[in-house]
């Protein structure tokens, strides 16, 4: 019932541009804080953006100026915009939404994110 829905993925080259989408649906959006988690092989899952239902923001320090994350709610969609991509970004990118007044998480399935030339 609950859903999130990842599109745009792909591969890009070192220094290239993408823009990550997620759809939501099956939660009331506005009560759900938005994020961003990746996972490159052999490593852990770690948070790469946040954005609260206030609009307020954080990002992982090793992102920092170069990724945007963003939230539209009359489409329930929270966007990751990735800029000057780096070799060392190539994950599975996975969305998550997180109920503030609340512990429930929920997840997408992943989408890959590759930076090669």
């Amino acid at each position: 019932q609950v859903q999130l829905v990842e599109s745009g993925g792909g591969l890009v080259q070192p220094g290239g541009s993408l823009r990550l989408s997620c759809a939501a649906s099956g939660i009331i959006f506005s009560d759900y804080s938005m994020g961003w988690y990746r996972q490159a092989p052999g490593k852990q899952r770690e948070l790469v953006a946040l954005i609260t239902s206030g609009g307020n923001t954080n990002y992982e320090e090793a992102v920092k100026g170069r990724f945007t994350i963003s939230r539209d709610n009359a489409k329930r969609t929270v966007y990751l915009q990735m800029s000057n991509l780096k070799p060392e970004d190539t994950a599975v990118y996975f969305c998550y939404a997180n109920e503030e007044i609340g512990v429930e998480v929920e997840w997408g399935q992943g989408t890959q994110v590759t930076v090669s030339s």
